[in-house]
Formats: structure tokens, sequence, C-alpha cells
């Protein structure tokens, strides 16, 4: 019967959060504490009953649960400074029938040396993971899907229904495109949605390999077949591929010595290894890549026609990131995604002036260039917002963003921010009397406020 009372039941309750490990506090919609538990208020110093009805700004250092309020979003795993130490505190907004009506605030490290800790055995698990991902794409080859190949233009969703298309079978692919638009990356995907996924993905730039190597490269030797030759000779890329894929990356740079010798193992399905005496059945499907004009190359005799038609039996063209502009921000968030996750960085606001300068570049290195900016601003920045200065000089004037200083649009937007600031932080987070200070309508603050992300 006790359990039904309702007092019973509160004093139960309170009981539970008091002694709770992490620290408790609630506020109303107007940023007014209604409840704190007795671990909280003992570390801050505050009598349990007092501090009640004290608006959370006068309790607690540095707090944002009037922001919580205001914004009405959940932050979570944020750093916060309370009387000399970094804690790492939770927010969320509370609702009800779709209005924001107070927020509940946690502190879950009360000092970052746990956070530290753990940190550090997730980034141990991690690397623990990586070494067998790294053991298995050794075996495998293959470590990109389909879904890497981030975008949203129509573009990018037919190439992604064309490589489901044709993933299945044993036919010879050559992809088309621009240096950095990702055709290594759609080659992984077709071995991966093909039956072969269990059988190796093997390799070539045909640019990196020199002339006289090529053919040992390719098609293996055998013991003492040269000077210096190994013991027992080595295994060919076309062995290594064996019930799997062959990828030849930069075809166009295939010696025309070679090419006759590929065209004839394309054929015949069948390898001579260098210095040897008899040839080896393989079973290996090609997918082949260039960002060549091939048909230029073979009216110059630098390519055989013959070759060309035997591996283009189908084709996917990559069209350049400059000819597909919606493509430039899912590119971007993926690889900043990917990024905070190798550095444990955090990126939580992009400027619009970013953006912007990032949709009118030309983008000449495509994928892989935006990649390498992303990355060089991750790196430079000092905080959780990319902006323009984020950028080092040399990729600024790429940019086209001058290194003297900000536009004059810049400094109006930067001033009108800083403005809204020290007025929100000034009268606590009440938009009305904001408003009326500055001479604008509530409904107005509110978009400025979320245009310049103010927390």
């Amino acid at each position: 019967m006790l359990v039904q009372d309702p007092l019973f039941k509160n004093n139960i309750l309170e009981t539970i959060i008091d002694s709770a490990y992490e620290w408790i506090v609630v506020v109303d919609h107007e940023g007014i504490v209604r409840y704190m538990n007795k671990t909280y208020c003992k570390f801050l110093g505050e009598d349990p009953q007092e501090v009640i009805g004290k608006h959370v700004t006068n309790v607690i250092e540095n707090t944002r649960m009037d922001k919580a309020v205001l914004q009405g979003k959940i932050e979570i795993a944020d750093l916060q400074f309370i009387r000399g130490n970094y804690m790492i505190a939770n927010r969320i907004p509370i609702f009800n029938e779709g209005k924001v009506i107070g927020a509940v605030g946690t502190v879950i490290f009360r000092d970052t040396e746990q956070w530290k800790k753990m940190n550090s055995h997730i980034k141990a698990l991690l690397h623990e993971l990586n070494f067998y991902k790294n053991e298995w794409e050794e075996i495998n080859g293959a470590s990109y899907t389909l879904n890497d190949f981030a975008g949203t233009s129509a573009e990018v969703e037919k190439i992604k229904k064309h490589v489901k298309n044709i993933a299945s079978g044993d036919l010879s692919v050559l992809i088309r495109g621009e240096s950095g638009t990702g055709k290594e990356l759609l080659a992984h995907s077709i071995h991966q949605l093909s039956e072969r996924s269990a059988k190796p993905f093997i390799k070539l730039n045909c640019g990196a390999v020199p002339e006289h190597l090529f053919e040992s490269e390719l098609f293996g030797y055998s013991e003492g077949a040269f000077t210096g030759a190994k013991k027992g000779g080595k295994l060919g890329k076309f062995q290594l591929a064996d019930g799997g894929t062959l990828f030849l990356d930069e075809i166009g740079d295939l010696p025309q010595s070679m090419q006759i010798k590929l065209l004839r193992v394309l054929q015949e399905k069948e390898v001579e290894p260098v210095g040897a005496v008899h040839t080896q059945k393989v079973n290996v499907r090609v997918i082949a890549a260039t960002n060549r004009p091939l048909e230029k190359l073979i009216v110059e005799n630098k390519f055989r026609e013959d070759l060309f038609y035997r591996i283009n039996v189908l084709q996917i063209k990559i069209p350049p990131l400059r000819e597909r502009k919606e493509d430039i921000w899912p590119l971007a968030e993926k690889f900043i995604t990917m990024n905070c996750k190798e550095t444990g960085k955090r990126i939580l606001s992009i400027d619009d002036d970013v953006k912007e300068a990032f949709l009118e570049y030309n983008w000449p290195g495509n994928a892989r260039e935006l990649k390498n900016f992303v990355e060089a601003a991750i790196q430079l920045t000092q905080s959780d917002r990319l902006m323009i200065d984020s950028f080092p000089d040399f990729l600024k004037e790429k940019l086209g963003v001058h290194k003297t200083g900000m536009t004059l649009k810049e400094h109006v937007q930067e001033t009108e921010k800083n403005v809204i600031t020290y007025y929100l932080e000034k009268m606590n987070g009440d938009i009305m009397a904001v408003a009326k200070q500055l001479g604008i309508g509530k409904t107005n603050l509110y978009d400025k406020i979320k245009k310049y992300k103010i927390r």
C-alpha cells in the first residue's frame, strides 16, 4: 500500500536522484532552477532549499542551461568549466505539446581525467578493431562500398544504379573520369556487389610501375627467371586475383609493349610467368580506369584499338565535381565526419561564407581536392566551427578569398552576431528584452540566432 502513496513515491524518487552519480539540475522555461540534487549543490556550495527559484546563470558557472531552453536543442557531452575544473555536461530540453517548458542538465564526468581515460580505452579498442579490419582488407583487398560514393545529384544516383546493374557477371568494365572523381571507389564497389566479393581484389597502378618490371608484376616469374629472382618465383597480379577482380588503374599509361600481352591474357584467360615453360589458367574479372582520352590515343597509335574494345565492354563515366555542384556539401560533410572520427575533433557548425566559397570554386582536383581542403581546415581550426580563417592562406587564395581580411559583408555579419551574443548574455537570454533593446521583432531575432548559430 505504501508504494501507492504519492508522497512515498516522491521520496523514493528524490532519494534515488540525490544518490545518483551524476549531478542533476532542472530549470523551467525561464531558466529558473526548480530542482538540483544534493551532490550538485554540495559541489557548488549551495543550500538545496535556497537554490530553488534562482536563475541558473546565478548558480552554475558558465552554464548553458538557459541556452538549451532558448534554443530547444539537445546538447550532449559538452565541455564546461566549473570551479576550476573542466567537466562533461549534457542538457536536454523538456517539451510539452510542442513547446519547451524547461530543461534537465547532468554532469557525467566531474573531472576530464575520467573522460580522457574512457577516451583512451575507446581509442585502444578502435585500434584493435582497425587491426583486424586491415587484416581482412589485406586478404580481401576491397575496402570501399557503394555507400562511400557520396552525393545527391541525379548523376550520382544514375551511376549507383548502373553499378548495381553491372556488378554481377564477368564482363570487363572501364571507369572513366578526371583524377579525384572516385574511380577506384567504384571499382571496389563493383567487386563488393559481385559474386566474387569473397575472393581477392587486387590493384595495380599502371602509371606507377617501371616498364621493365611490368611483365613480372602482371604475370609473375618462375624461380631463376633472371638474376636476383626470388627463390620459388613470384606470383603476378593475375595469379593473386584468381577467382576475384583485378583493378588496373590508369590503364592509359600502360606501355605499348605490354598492351598486346595484356590483350592475349584477356582473350585466352591464361598467363605465362616470366621464365616459365607452361601457361597457367586464371579466372579474373578486369576493371580498368583512366582519366585519359583513349580514343585520341588510339588515333595517335599510342593505345591499341583491340585492347580498348576488350576492356570497354561496360563503361561508367563519372562527371567532374564542377558539373554536379549539389554533391559538394554531401561530400564535404562525409569528409568532415571521417576526419573528426580519425582526429577526435568536433565540428558543430560551418560558416555560410565557407559554403558559398566551396560552391563557387571549380574543384579541378574533384573529391580528392575537397577532402584535402576539409582536412587542412579541421587541423588548423581552434574551435568547433569551420570558418574561412580556418583554411591556410594558399587555400584561401584558391577559394578566391583575400588574405588581407574579411569582406564588408563578413565584417557586418560578425559585428551583428557579436552584438546579439552580448545582449543575450547581459539579459540572461530574455528574447523579448533583447529584441526591444535592438529595435527588432522577436521572430527576426530568432532568425538571426539561428543564422549565426548562437549558442
